[in-house]
């Protein structure tokens, strides 16, 4: 094919880019570029690229130097349902996860030139499906054996093709078609929290929790003066003082409508309050040792969002009508103390104990592996790490908990106010139902990160199997929490051992060390688009990080006078809440 001018390349042959381009004849490093073949598809021609003589083996297939990938790759997208987009493209490997997505706006939207593909900028991950064999031993005789596994890695976490095929390149053929799975990122973006704009006081003891409501709308607090407050996100006032528990106030939870606020004491007390009126709607008394943790049904499994699940102290675990005040099941099997309870987004309750297993139990009637199941039937038990289990993750943790809201903190469509009309849960559920089928895609498992005194994480796919997928090693103290990202793409690890890992959330791959915290790290939170992280630690500061890339802190967030217990950073993403020893909350934004 005969050279064109720029002009005439772009205008008769539909050249993706120009300056900095992928492929184009502007792009000096490459010279390709990509041509209609007339019937709706592209052929990519690379006019004047010398190669030099490839090595290759008996069979036939290339062979490499150690430091040395091939020029060009080709790749064929598709979505996370399977379906293609378009035909396979022969793209360079210097190109990056920037440039792949510009080559996918232009695929699909090819009748927009490139200004007004690339307008939106909607990033994109990009996942390849690599197929490899690790060195394992057999659980049963404990002999060495080779497995072989296959993941999707994230292509994001690479500076390019050339990295990646560097990285794996005992494992994908750059003789076949390379298939890479995309992913829509959050369009938004958060800005970073750099300065604190409101110290809060009210409560007499230590701030164990802060926690903005799925909406965020509301911020409530409980710690150790036995008290719950509600308060004013937009004045940054007390609203309400819940008085009622008398103890500790060791774990409080939103309903995913946000209708809701539950807290558990020392003494086992469960309290359902109203956060519009700061009345209590119910006192239960849960559990005979003080309650560990709590969680809400997530919204897409049931309207109502009137049932929870806690823990305890005294090994068990009870499924919770609030509106009944009956426990509907209670889960007894674990042999010691519940530390930490999850409710998945496939109808499952997950429970982690000092016992050092955790264990997988059925949330409703009819929800077993046939359909025939009891709400609390124990479905497996998941072994491996070797001392107590202190916290628990599961992949869908943030689509659960804002439940139908969006990033503003609103239901699209909806203009209703009454939350308890069935007008309003209709269209909730309705939304939260197509959040969550976006957010999982056609066959992706649910993913559950556990982390123990052992000084470990395992990931696991508790829905499928009970063996873990893979064990995390590097911390060097215990794993006291751990946070997946609001796409789940990553999740980080705080530990006592004063450093955050960030790990890949597919393959549970290391990323990053987080360092910079002189005390135990206690809590993380995200950002609701997943490009920063914010840390509360001993050493009385907060520090927030870019993702996934940060090692060192963006920011450091001075002003408490003592160890910061409790963080959580709004669904709205405008403020981050800081609870402290020093009895204090701190509210931070841009």
């Amino acid at each position: 094919m005969m050279e064109q001018s720029v002009a005439a390349t772009k205008d008769l042959s539909g050249v993706a880019w120009t300056g900095g381009s992928l492929v184009g004849s502007l792009n000096p490093s490459n010279h390709g570029y990509r041509t209609s073949d007339g019937k709706g598809g592209y052929i990519i021609t690379n006019t004047h690229k010398k190669y030099k003589r490839s090595k290759r083996d008996a069979d036939g297939n290339m062979i490499l130097d150690d430091d040395e990938v091939v020029a060009n790759l080709v790749v064929q997208f598709c979505n996370r349902e399977g379906e293609t987009v378009g035909d396979a493209m022969d793209v360079p490997t210097s190109a990056g996860s920037e440039e792949l997505g510009s080559l996918l706006r232009s695929m699909l939207n090819p009748d927009d030139d490139e200004e007004d593909a690339n307008r939106g900028q909607i990033p994109y991950a990009f996942f390849a499906k690599v197929t490899r064999k690790i060195e394992t031993k057999n659980p049963s005789t404990l002999e060495p054996m080779v497995q072989t596994i296959t993941e999707d890695v994230d292509i994001t976490d690479y500076n390019s093709l050339a990295h990646f095929l560097r990285q794996f390149r005992n494992d994908v053929s750059t003789e076949q078609t390379l298939q890479l799975t995309y992913q829509p990122l959050a369009l938004f973006k958060v800005r970073p929290v750099t300065r604190c704009t409101d110290t809060l006081p009210g409560h007499t003891e230590a701030i164990l929790h802060v926690s903005y409501s799925p909406d965020g709308q509301h911020l409530a607090s409980g710690g150790g003066d036995a008290t719950v407050r509600f308060w004013d996100v937009h004045t940054s006032t007390p609203r309400r003082t819940c008085k009622g528990h008398s103890d500790h106030v060791l774990c409080t939870a939103w309903s995913c409508d946000g209708v809701r606020f539950a807290s558990g004491d020392k003494r086992g007390n469960l309290i359902i309050w109203d956060p519009e009126k700061g009345e209590a709607k119910g006192t239960i008394k849960a559990h005979s040792k003080w309650i560990t943790g709590l969680d809400w049904e997530p919204m897409h499994r049931n309207k109502s969002c009137e049932r929870l699940v806690t823990s305890s102290k005294d090994g068990l675990a009870k499924i919770w009508n609030v509106r009944t005040k009956r426990c509907e099941a209670t889960l007894a099997g674990h042999s010691d103390s519940i530390e930490s309870v999850k409710w998945g987004g496939e109808g499952l309750i997950y429970t982690a104990s000092r016992d050092r297993t955790i264990k997988v139990w059925n949330a409703q009637d009819g929800g077993g592996p046939n359909g025939d199941s009891r709400a609390g039937v124990l479905v497996r038990t998941l072994v491996g790490h070797g001392h107590r289990v202190n916290t628990l993750a599961v992949s869908c943790d943030y689509i659960c908990r804002t439940g139908p809201f969006d990033h503003y903190g609103k239901i699209a469509g909806i203009t209703i106010k009454d939350r308890e009309s069935n007008e309003w849960r209709e269209a909730a559920h309705r939304a939260a139902v197509e959040k969550y089928a976006a957010f999982k895609g056609s066959d992706e498992p649910e993913r559950l990160v556990s982390g123990s005194d052992d000084n470990t994480l395992l990931v696991w796919h508790p829905t499928l199997d009970k063996r873990p997928i893979k064990r995390l090693t590097g911390h060097q103290q215990a794993v006291n929490h751990i946070a997946f990202s609001p796409d789940s793409r990553f999740f980080a690890s705080a530990s006592f051992d004063k450093k955050i890992k960030i790990w890949n959330g597919r393959t549970g791959d290391f990323l990053n060390t987080l360092t910079g915290h002189v005390g135990a790290v206690y809590q993380v939170a995200w950002s609701s688009d997943g490009r920063y992280l914010v840390s509360a630690s001993k050493d009385s500061t907060a520090k927030l990080w870019e993702m996934p890339s940060g090692k060192r802190a963006r920011e450091t967030l001075p002003g408490h006078e003592d160890e910061v217990y409790a963080l959580d950073w709004s669904p709205c993403g405008g403020s981050v809440a800081t609870g402290s020893k020093d009895r204090t909350i701190k509210i931070w934004k841009h």
